[in-house]
């Protein structure tokens, strides 16, 4: 890895904690979309740094969040994310790689359509959907962050959704992704698969992640729901793009 590569990956972070700490969920998706775009680190290193980075600004934006966190919707979700994750992790050992790469592919333009459905359908639903619901949505999400370490789309789609509060909606998504992270976090270590150079960038990534998590709670950017939903919708456009270009290329080779 270059100096110039481990710059624009470093910087990636800071964009990414940044969006983070305003949506909740920005993490993993940007930070893959981005080196995935830029090819500045293989996708399975970036993917481990994007689950280490979650836990770390998981413990600093909850430290004081708690009491905004919808606990119902938490449990839920998680309850199906616990199941969700090993059948991702399971699957991408079992797949080829040109599958893994048309999965990914997939994933893109559903990454991206998620993103128009949201910006159309703005408003809140009427009522709160029910616990089966997050807990269908948790176990796809579960899903997709064990095969791509990308499981925000269907939780954005879920709880963007709902007749929330935008700060309720953020530190529930950071809670739900610290979970599935940790359990992805157990696996990936304990099947070998947490790389040295994985490490490396984590150490490196870290501090800056929980640094700018930090900053940005104690002075939060006063926006709308409006705001925070185009932003929502040009990450997941970004996300997109990020995952498609990648494999296309790898198809055609």
């Amino acid at each position: 890895m270059t100096g110039w590569q481990l710059g624009g990956f470093l910087l990636c972070v800071v964009v990414a904690s940044c969006t983070q700490a305003i949506t909740g969920f920005a993490i993993a998706l940007v930070l893959l979309g981005l080196t995935g775009l830029f090819q500045l680190a293989p996708l399975p290193d970036a993917a481990n740094v994007a689950t280490v980075l979650s836990l770390a600004s998981a413990a600093i934006a909850l430290r004081s969040a708690r009491r905004l966190v919808d606990w119902r919707a938490l449990r839920a979700t998680v309850s199906g994310t616990v199941v969700g994750v090993p059948l991702g992790v399971a699957l991408l050992a079992w797949l080829h790689a040109n599958v893994v790469m048309a999965l990914r592919l997939l994933l893109g333009l559903v990454v991206i359509a998620c993103a128009i459905v949201v910006l159309v359908r703005s408003k809140p639903l009427a009522q709160r959907s029910p616990p089966a619901s997050f807990g269908a949505i948790g176990v796809l999400s579960g899903l997709l962050g064990g095969l791509f370490s990308a499981s925000g789309p269907p939780l954005v789609y879920q709880f963007y959704r709902q007749p929330m509060d935008v700060d309720t909606v953020r530190d529930t998504l950071v809670a739900v992704l610290a979970c599935g992270s940790a359990l992805r976090l157990a696996m990936v270590v304990g099947s070998g698969h947490f790389s040295l150079h994985s490490l490396e960038l984590s150490a490196l990534s870290v501090p800056l992640a929980m640094g700018i998590t930090w900053w940005m709670r104690k002075r939060p950017p006063p926006w709308s729901r409006e705001v925070v939903l185009k932003i929502v919708c040009a990450l997941l456009v970004v996300t997109g793009v990020g995952l498609i270009g990648p494999a296309l290329s790898a198809l055609r080779g």
